[in-house]
């Protein structure tokens, strides 16, 4: 089996993708734009061949890449890069490669904007909010008034919470259109009171999961960047019933066949006319691709599991062979640089020592939705797991 990978090295944890396929004896090929003796020596070993772009920007130097490699391997038999970014292009390319394992040109709209994800939702009998695709402030405004505020307005293909806003009155709207970019679609939707909770995983070639896991999140990730707020969140140990129900019908309505899913949901916290009750399960949005940052890692700590290997697996066997047990809850709390924090970093990898699997300082790049100094840590109970959330975080 050939396999090309785009952009092998980024996310830097993206080399264990790799090293799953090398393990099960597929042909990994690379595609990047970074010189060959940056990439750190796990990837190096785990790569048959890397071809070197200018940029993963330009198409045609892709296709080169991609020809060199059907011309010297033969056809090549999957390709995927794992990351959002590249989602578009990953399509074009199975398209134009006839690469038949992912999703392509004709559907890959359903994955990509949050305005056409609403019809895969219905199909799979999950309440969304409503939504309105920005054009003008009038039409907005009209909007707005079957709605009332506030509103939230997010790139209507867009990653994470980037240039997303919370609109709470008419002076909102007019300062949001005075400032976003003109040729970026928006997508308007009603404001829902809710905690986010993902059902995240990985799906076979007819849409099974093969492993699922759920994080929560007590806060949104729009406010913690907005606000800079604190950030911590964790993996349950077990599913909550009426969130795999939904996560399952979800991944089956979405052309999420043989793919990585993390799939994003509101728990009402109070009761929504046209979406619930208290306590009900709504769809935020669908990403067909691993949770961001840790996260994977996380689902590899709380598990005792290699989630990297679980998928490459999948690629291989359709199916994977690893312990079902769940046996902790894993978090993951960042810190913010200037907050007066009672113990050091230290003190808390010194008190925590038999818990904690991963402490780091990010990059500044990712601190503004991670935090400067992160820490993550198992537990089996949550009591356990709030209690290590408020030592961490407090402050003086």
């Amino acid at each position: 089996m050939n396999f090309v990978f785009l952009s092998p090295n980024f996310p830097e944890n993206y080399y264990m993708f790799c090293q799953g396929l090398k393990n099960n004896g597929i042909t990994t090929l690379g595609i990047g734009d970074a010189p060959y003796e940056q990439l750190r020596p796990e990837l190096k070993t785990a790569l048959t061949e890397y071809y070197k772009v200018s940029s993963l920007e330009n198409y045609d130097e892709v296709v080169r890449a991609m020809g060199y490699f059907t011309f010297k391997y033969g056809k090549i038999d999957w390709l995927e890069s794992n990351n959002e970014y590249w989602i578009l292009r990953d399509a074009k390319l199975r398209t134009d490669f006839n690469v038949t394992t992912g999703v392509r040109n004709d559907v890959v709209d359903l994955i990509k904007y949050k305005s056409k994800m609403k019809a895969c939702y219905a199909a799979a009998g999950v309440p969304t909010a409503r939504c309105h695709l920005c054009t003008t402030m009038e039409e907005d405004l009209k909007f707005i008034a079957e709605v009332e505020y506030p509103v939230i307005v997010k790139p209507d293909n867009g990653v994470g919470a980037a240039a997303t806003y919370k609109l709470k009155n008419d002076d909102d709207l007019k300062n949001f259109y005075e400032t976003k970019p003109a040729d970026v679609p928006y997508l308007m939707e009603e404001f829902v009171n809710g905690t986010i909770v993902s059902y995240d995983g990985i799906c076979d070639s007819n849409r099974k999961p093969i492993f699922e896991t759920s994080h929560y999140f007590p806060d949104p990730i729009m406010d913690i960047v907005l606000d800079v707020k604190e950030v911590f969140y964790w993996s349950e140990r077990e599913i909550p019933e009426d969130l795999k129900d939904a996560g399952r019908r979800t991944i089956a309505a979405f052309p999420t066949q043989n793919r990585f899913f993390h799939c994003e949901f509101f728990r009402l916290n109070e009761d929504k006319k046209g979406l619930g009750k208290k306590g009900d399960i709504v769809g935020l949005e669908v990403n067909m691709r691993p949770p961001g940052g840790y996260t994977p890692d996380m689902m590899n700590f709380a598990n005792n599991i290699n989630v990297y290997q679980i998928w490459a697996d999948m690629v291989a066997f359709d199916k994977s062979e690893y312990d079902r047990n769940r046996p902790y809850h894993c978090v993951y709390v960042g810190r913010r640089d200037g907050r007066n924090y009672i113990h050091t970093m230290p003190e808390i990898v010194s008190m925590y020592s038999n818990n904690i699997r991963m402490q780091e300082r990010l990059p500044e790049v990712l601190s503004g939705a991670m935090g400067n100094d992160t820490v993550l840590a198992v537990f089996e109970t949550k009591e356990q797991v709030f209690d290590f959330v408020k030592t961490v975080l407090a402050t003086h």
